[in-house]
């Protein structure tokens, strides 16, 4: 029960939080001196606030897992010194182990803040995120018609994010009032005052976004409880509340010092400041705790249950010219309709050209327009998605990729169960250039543990790979092209991805056989692979054609049955130095397997142009492919 709605704090309460509060700085400075690092000195001045929230939000050690608890963001995720002493004094786990074992490695008590620990929603480092992590809980908690409230505990420095300003006009926009910010204005950072670092007017900038503002002390437990308290039974717009606090609060030397934002006192500095503090100097005791420690598990990370119909697969005829797009949007479509409210959809203002748009139109109340805010997009889907709907961000490859790398990390090192999906990646663009040509998603993705790749052949395989990655637990990256693409045939004229074909991740398709060598290839040039060895047979060479759609985890069999016709050609659009070819490189080594490697694929920047003409400047024509097969084979 959230007691912020209907009650008064009393005195009790308040001497219960002050002597909190006395306890917890000593816990902060204590584990910051045995670890010999950390933020003691933002943790101190944010301590106040962490624990009002503790004490009267709805989140206790029993509903942890509760869907329908209230949520606590820390976006400044190097207090977390001030989380792990309030949450262990809270009971959500024994305070003695998070001292001792503060930064110890293989502990969970890391630097920053850890979502695998109990009571921390949200893994955060990176500042600015916090917000849009807000965002995506609240646009699940509105779908799934949770009466929650989501707080958000952030620094003054890092509102100098620009993505904090995209996630303030999102959650203007829809009446995001179950979220609260809380601002720890203690007016220093790193290299000092805030004002000198960089001028900001941190209430004017939310004000101008629709939202109302406070100012409050951040020490004063009544102040704090009443500003909360009017910001949670506010309905017509979100409230943040800056908070005037002091770096190093309650230790009188590190009161108002940069220096303690990130540097952790000396042995002999921690015994004057715990004297100063009244709290007792059992320094020893963790110590000793640290030597013997043994790696624990406090809470396991698990992906939420959802039961998803993925219906019956549409088949594309032989004859069907479409995009792969085109298809993605179909199915969407066919699953909303056969999963009500199960799916949650992001968009950037590309809803015609990603093929959102018959989704946005017929389920409006899942479908959230964020316009050109790719940063704060990233990180609210994947947000989204740690509740049980499917939550879908679409955008094009170089937003939805390049430019939200570090959120996509993010969301990996969050478990994160989000479906990214994104069109108008490799050359297949064409005629929006280079700045648009989208040729590295194989390489960035693969920097990620925890995302699966899937880049479809054709419309067929789009809707089937698409259905499947739904169902599917985890992280999954669904790219394909602008252009339309025929439907992928067999020898006899029959669409290999339609019918009774179920996709299967990680699994090749053999499109067309051979024994004098094998071309992998992936996505938009499966139709000019396809093209060469019909040139090649004309030839009297015949050689294997393979589909290596999930080109991130190779097919063993097929890289063997490959290497056995002695030479392996890579073809992609994508950047020859990380894409398929130097995966398959890799797979080769490890696995001893011996044979000939050509990669084909972008060399550098490539122009605007028409695709086919595209392709042939960058190196990738399909005479080029059969002269260097035709000679390999023939040398």
């Amino acid at each position: 029960m959230n007691r912020f709605f209907n009650h008064e704090i009393t005195e009790e309460e308040i001497k219960e939080l002050k002597e909190l509060s006395r306890l917890c700085r000593g816990d902060i400075l204590k584990m910051t001196t045995l670890a010999g690092c950390g933020h003691p000195g933002g943790s101190m001045s944010s301590i106040d606030i962490y624990l009002t929230l503790l004490k009267f939000a709805n989140l206790n050690p029993d509903n942890i897992e509760d869907l329908n608890r209230d949520r606590i963001v820390i976006s400044h995720g190097h207090i977390s010194p001030c989380a792990y002493s309030a949450l262990g004094r809270m009971e959500f786990f024994p305070i003695d182990e998070a001292i001792a074992y503060f930064r110890k490695a293989e502990s969970i008590f890391e630097g920053h803040v850890e979502r695998d620990i109990p009571g921390i929603e949200w893994t955060t480092g990176n500042l600015g995120q916090g917000l849009s992590a807000a965002c995506g809980f609240a646009v699940a908690s509105k779908v799934l018609g949770i009466q929650n409230h989501i707080f958000v505990l952030m620094g003054d420095g890092e509102q100098q994010k620009g993505q904090i300003s995209e996630a303030r006009r999102f959650a203007t926009k829809f009446n995001l009032t179950n979220i609260t910010v809380l601002i720890d204005y203690n007016r220093l950072q790193i290299s000092g005052e805030i004002f000198d670092v960089m001028p900001q007017d941190i209430k004017a900038n939310y004000e101008s976004d629709g939202w109302e503002v406070l100012y409050i002390n951040g020490h004063d437990f009544k102040e704090i409880f009443d500003a909360i308290k009017y910001s949670v039974n506010k309905k017509d717009k979100p409230v943040a509340i800056i908070a005037r606090t002091v770096m190093g609060k309650g230790v009188s030397f590190m009161e108002n010092k940069e220096k303690y934002h990130g540097s952790a006192l000396s042995e002999d500095q921690l015994v004057d400041a715990l004297k100063e503090l009244n709290i007792e100097n059992d320094l020893n005791k963790y110590k000793e705790m640290r030597k013997n420690f043994k790696r624990k598990t406090y809470r396991e990370i698990k992906y939420p249950e959802i039961e998803i119909n993925t219906g019956k697969p549409r088949d594309y005829e032989k004859n069907v010219l479409t995009d792969n797009r085109s298809a993605f949007g179909n199915a969407l479509l066919d699953l909303a309709d056969l999963n009500k409210g199960k799916f949650v959809v992001y968009d950037c203002d590309l809803t015609g050209s990603v093929k959102t748009k018959s989704f946005g139109d017929k389920y409006p109340e899942n479908f959230f327009q964020s316009g050109i805010q790719e940063h704060n997009t990233a990180t609210m889907a994947g947000a989204t998605s740690l509740f049980p709907v499917i939550s879908i961000f679409a955008d094009f490859g170089v937003f939805g990729v390049d430019e939200t790398y570090n959120q996509h990390r993010l969301n990996d090192i969050n478990h994160t169960n989000l479906k990214l999906v994104c069109t108008h990646i490799g050359l297949n663009v064409g005629e929006d250039g280079k700045t648009h040509h989208c040729i590295d998603y194989i390489g960035i993705f693969s920097n990620l543990y925890g995302y699966k790749l899937i880049i479809p052949a054709d419309p067929n395989q789009t809707d089937r790979a698409f259905r499947y990655m739904v169902k599917e637990k985890g992280n999954f990256f669904l790219g394909m092209g602008r252009a339309k693409t025929p439907v992928i045939i067999d020898d006899n004229g029959n669409p290999i991805f339609a019918g009774d074909y179920k996709f299967e991740y990680g699994k090749a398709d053999l499109l067309r056989d051979g024994d004098k060598g094998a071309i992998i290839t992936y996505g938009s040039l499966i139709p000019r692979a396809i093209k060469a060895w019909e040139i090649l047979k004309e030839k009297g060479i015949l050689v294997k054609v393979y589909n290596m759609s999930t080109p991130k985890d190779i097919d063993t069999k097929m890289l063997k049955d490959s290497a056995n016709t002695g030479l392996i050609i890579t073809y992609e659009d994508h950047n020859v130095y990380t894409g398929i070819g130097t995966i398959i490189a890799k797979e080769l080594f490890k696995n001893n397997i011996q044979t000939k490697l050509i990669n084909l694929g972008i060399e550098n920047y490539a122009y605007s142009g028409i695709p086919d003409e595209i392709y042939d400047c960058a190196g990738l024509s399909v005479e080029r492919l059969v002269n260097i097969i035709e000679k390999e084979v023939l040398a």
